[in-house]
């Protein structure tokens, strides 16, 4: 049995791996992490194998929680210059976020052939790997939460006083809705766009799409496969 974890900057998300099958997974809010949240993993894994954005303090905490809890090491992955077919085009690939090699690495196990890669999590990531395996480049632009943050955490005369939950772009009539519509207004944008983008950039290309708001994100594209934990199926490929 071996355990995977991934690790963002909002959540922490796990599972339990058989071979290639899932048989049990939960999350966890990453700056609530404890050695206590091990209780939920009944199983004592042969392995923990884990991928994280969450910074060294995080890393550190969670491999002295493993160890405590069940005696076992915790073996990180890191971006590299190759791997399982995949090439990255960075002069220094250890600056590249280790959870875009992550999904760059799954996508490519899943097809074989150009395809482009959009994680939609805290921060938006766009890449893109021809048919040899080879990175192309990319995107990083700031997710839905992080734009509403950014907006409002910088300009002192803007106050979101209320949650709203159904998702628009009509504009807003209050703060709160101009701030939360426009965010909106910007995620579909890049949502409607990406698709023409794609066709000129590597027509027919297989999109995979993955992060917390990726169902959203295929929703409003009409296209995509969702892929709800490329990250944790990146760890194979990396560390075994």
């Amino acid at each position: 049995m071996i355990l995977e974890i991934d690790a963002g900057n909002t959540f922490i998300k796990w599972r339990y791996r058989e071979g290639a099958r899932s048989v049990a997974s939960g999350r966890w809010l990453t700056h609530e992490f404890a050695p206590a949240n091990l209780r939920d993993c009944a199983e004592v894994p042969q392995q923990v194998l884990a991928g994280s954005v969450a910074g060294a303090a995080f890393e550190q905490a969670l491999s002295d929680a493993v160890a405590s809890v069940w005696g076992v090491p915790v073996r990180f992955a890191r971006t590299a210059e190759m791997a399982a077919g995949v090439r990255n085009s960075y002069a220094d690939p250890a600056r590249m976020g280790v959870d875009r090699w992550l999904v760059m690495l799954a996508a490519w196990q899943r097809c074989e052939q150009a395809c482009c890669i959009v994680d939609c999590g805290s921060a938006i990531t766009v890449d893109l790997l021809d048919a040899e395996g080879e990175h192309r480049g990319g995107y990083i632009l700031p997710g839905l939460r992080l734009m509403r943050q950014v907006l409002t955490g910088s300009t002192a005369g803007i106050l979101v006083d209320r949650d709203i939950e159904a998702f628009s772009v009509e504009p807003g009539r209050d703060t709160s809705s101009a701030v939360v519509h426009g965010t909106n207004l910007m995620f579909s944008s890049l949502a409607k766009m990406l698709p023409h983008w794609l066709e000129q950039q590597q027509a027919g290309a297989p999109l995979f799409v993955t992060g917390g708001d990726g169902a959203l994100f295929c929703e409003l594209m009409g296209m995509g496969e969702l892929v709800p934990d490329l990250v944790m199926d990146g760890l194979r490929w990396a560390l075994e």
